[in-house]
């Protein structure tokens, strides 16, 4: 095997939910021999100090990786800088990474998936992200692996071949689009990534996946997924930056490890429209959208 890609991590103010996503790395056969970045952003008022200190002192626990680089940032750069700021960092010593936040939980066997994908599709310059996660498709037609345009961003690994065509400029990106990119880019309007691009410009969110995804899908290139999630998103709970309560990214995790690679670099009709179905349908019905809008106002 090449040498195993440096695993990226990105922390804040969640105490539990780091110890959790450190504790489930750890757990990987490949952990040990895998170097480990830890940026920790700085806080953004003076009631987010103790939770932040508290963050820093649990990545800075014996924890067992090849070796651990902790980055603590002295101010606070917001979630979208300080992971663009942090891979590029990486990614430029490195040429590759496998990177995550600090709600989410590895399945056993997400590095050894990830590691293999980086180093099968290095070459292909088509393939530009590796995803970690999948939403709970009906997987009757999609085999183990396949590749559409959809980049999910909860944990993922591209190469420094893809990650240069990173594009932060908004703007830049918005003259791009046409009509019939919008419609290829929201999956025939199910999914709400054009109004994300759309409240970046405005400024009501700073996401750099929404770009991550627009970066990628502007230069035709392709997004290699499992049919089943193998990791878990412990984040929608309310507690996150951009996150609120949301059943949305609950799944069933793969426990066995994947082996199967699609050879075809092309995007599967099947994986398409597993995904279309899924955002089509995501809302329920509309009394599931109600009684989840009072609770998500309730806190419940």
């Amino acid at each position: 095997m090449s040498s195993l890609s440096p695993i990226v991590l990105f922390v804040y103010s969640r105490p539990s939910h780091t110890r959790r996503t450190l504790q489930a790395l750890e757990k990987n056969r490949l952990a040990a021999d895998s170097e480990l970045y830890i940026f920790s952003d700085g806080a953004k008022d003076a009631g987010a100090i103790p939770a932040v200190e508290e963050v820093r002192r649990v990545i800075r626990e014996a924890w067992e990786f090849k070796d651990v680089h902790v980055v603590e940032r002295m101010h606070n750069l917001g979630l979208a800088a300080n992971v663009i700021d942090g891979v590029s960092n990486v990614i430029k010593k490195h040429k590759k990474a496998i990177v995550l936040e600090d709600d989410v939980l590895f399945s056993e066997h997400a590095l050894a998936y990830f590691n293999d994908a980086l180093t099968l599709y290095q070459k292909e310059e088509k393939i530009m992200h590796i995803s970690g996660f999948i939403y709970e498709l009906d997987r009757t037609n999609v085999p183990d692996t396949f590749f559409t345009r959809y980049v999910a961003s909860q944990a993922w690994a591209t190469w420094e071949r893809a990650w240069d065509c990173f594009q932060e400029d908004i703007e830049a990106i918005i003259q791009q689009f046409d009509e019939k990119k919008i419609s290829d880019f929201t999956f025939e309007g199910t999914m709400n990534f054009w109004r994300q691009i759309q409240q970046q410009k405005e400024k009501k969110i700073d996401s750099w996946a929404i770009r991550w995804y627009a970066s990628v899908f502007l230069r035709g290139g392709l997004a290699l997924s499992p049919n089943q999630s193998l990791i878990e998103n412990i984040g929608h709970d309310g507690s996150g930056i951009h996150s609120e309560i949301s059943k949305m990214f609950v799944t069933t995790i793969r426990n066995e490890p994947i082996t199967c690679f699609s050879n075809k670099v092309e995007e599967s009709k099947n994986g398409y429209l597993a995904l279309k179905h899924y955002f089509k349908h995501r809302k329920g019905s509309i009394i599931n959208r109600a009684i989840r809008f009072v609770r998500n106002k309730l806190n419940i």
